[in-house]
């Protein structure tokens, strides 16, 4: 059972009169992240008006974190665990305490820009049979950042990044469906799934899935989640352009190869859980020779070239492929929530 304990104020569910009822709590996993984390919470209240509640999970960071939102942040829910349960777990154990209409997952390592999350919630009100709405992202530096939303992972999908079709046609939306192609993310539409980072949901819904599935241990738990609620029809994702954040990515992750390999490691299990029993054989086939024809198109641009930016990129995803026994089993079976263990 992870241990848990609270650095803030008292839980307000257990108070007798707890307040109102917020339209939204948000929902804040940090590990390590210090400095970005207060940044991201305090662009959360500068920018937010509509009622929310704010809960913080940190993972047993090191670098202090816990006291110096529990400082700054006395209205929050804080809740420091001794373990780290990741981010889909350590989610679901902060979901547990929300009383908002609404769940919104805020990443860290973001900035809300110009009342974003009102904003959010305003769409979301709006496109009620969404369910599952999320925004636009930005990089530091304010360029755009199209992680915020991808398409579903099909067996075409699968062709055109192994093939390279998805990098040579990068544009298109045929060839790349699951980056969407030239959609720059200044319209509304319907998505395949929402990235984790600037995610909103109702709390119903969220409840009704049971939360993250922790079989997912790193990447891959949104998309799960959306696909679990469009295939029992009661979700369809939208994103809108309307709500924006600055994401700056990765602040918390691993170093490349790892990244890799657990996004493999994701895709795999997606794979097996997800897809249609006659296409699972042939899928996993292609997404072992997406980092092999990486390796070896680097590897011929190398020669072509002469750079050795290309040289280094064939000798990463040459390690990446050589380790697809790993990967491509996938993530095993989940182990018991630590959500349910810690509330139960």
């Amino acid at each position: 059972m992870p241990e848990l304990s609270s650095l803030a104020t008292p839980d307000p569910v257990g108070r007798p009169d707890p307040g109102p009822v917020p339209v939204v709590t948000v929902l804040v996993i940090s590990y390590n992240t210090r400095e970005l984390t207060l940044e991201a919470l305090r662009s959360l209240r500068d920018q937010t008006t509509v009622p929310y509640e704010l809960i913080v999970l940190d993972n047993a960071s090191s670098d202090g974190s816990a006291e110096a939102i529990a400082a700054e942040f006395p209205e929050a829910r804080l809740i420091a665990s001794r373990d780290n349960l990741g981010f889909a777990g350590g989610n679901n154990v902060a979901a547990r305490q929300a009383r908002g209409r609404y769940i919104l997952l805020l990443n860290p390592d973001t900035v809300v820009l110009d009342h974003a999350v009102d904003r959010l919630v305003a769409f979301a009100e709006r496109r009620p049979e969404a369910a599952i709405w999320g925004g636009r992202t930005l990089y530091g530096d304010m360029t755009l950042n199209p992680t915020n939303a991808f398409g579903e992972l099909t067996l075409w999908s699968l062709f055109c990044r192994a093939s390279g079709l998805a990098v040579v046609f990068r544009r298109s939306e045929f060839f790349n469906p699951e980056g969407y192609g030239a959609w720059d993310r200044s319209t509304e539409r319907e998505v395949g799934f929402v990235s984790g980072c600037f995610f909103l949901i109702t709390r119903a819904l969220w409840q009704r899935l049971g939360g993250f599935d922790l079989t997912f241990v790193m990447y891959g738990e949104e998309a799960d989640l959306c696909r679990r609620a469009r295939d029992q029809g009661l979700a369809r994702p939208r994103m809108t352009p309307d709500a924006t954040i600055i994401h700056y990515v990765g602040a918390s992750s691993k170093r490349r190869a790892d990244k890799d390999l657990l996004v493999l490691k994701a895709k795999a299990t997606t794979i097996r859980r997800h897809l249609p029993a006659w296409q699972r054989r042939p899928a996993l086939a292609l997404l072992a020779l997406w980092p092999w024809s990486r390796m070896a198109s680097g590897r011929l641009l190398a020669r072509l070239a002469g750079r050795p930016q290309f040289a280094e990129a064939a000798a990463h995803w040459g390690a990446v492929w050589q380790r697809r026994a790993d990967w491509l089993a996938g993530y095993p079976p989940a182990p018991a929530d630590p959500a349910a263990a810690a509330t139960g």
